[in-house]
């Protein structure tokens, strides 16, 4: 089932659970990733996303995070994801549901595909390639309720 989504930071907006499957296809390695997600506004009209959970990867397990900023696009189902010192990274648009996006992190070529299932689920798969990485990170994002 897909989802067009027409604005993208409102359907973001608030806090997600994620899962994520990490493969190694090099080694065969496998591991995972789980937490939270949070999509709070920015002051730019965009989205400023913190990402916290554990990382398990071989005998490691541990805390992991990371930030990301998203900022309009050229329309309302698109945005922009810049790193946090402001570095672009790739551009997202689900306007039609599902949408793909890359960035080129030398020397290897990053490659996204989102699909947002419904209106409490968006899943993503990273397809990372080149002489340093050969990875497939597969995320599913679940909304999580409001507090109320």
């Amino acid at each position: 089932m897909s989802y067009p989504v027409p604005d993208l930071r409102a359907y973001l907006l608030g806090v997600w659970a994620v899962e994520r499957e990490l493969l190694d296809r090099a080694s065969g390695a496998r591991g995972s990733f789980s937490g939270t997600v949070a999509f709070e506004a920015a002051d730019d009209r965009g989205l400023r996303q913190c990402e916290r959970g554990t990382v398990r990867w071989g005998s490691h397990e541990g805390p992991a995070g990371r930030e990301y900023l998203w900022c309009p696009g050229p329309g309302p189902g698109a945005m922009e994801v810049f790193f946090p010192d402001g570095r672009p990274f790739h551009a997202v648009d689900l306007t039609g549901a599902a949408g793909d996006g890359a960035h080129w992190c030398s020397p290897d070529d990053y490659r996204v595909r989102y699909e947002a299932v419904g209106p409490e689920e968006l899943r993503y798969t990273w397809d990372v390639r080149g002489p340093a990485k050969d990875l497939l990170l597969t995320s599913v994002l679940r909304r999580l309720p409001t507090p109320d």
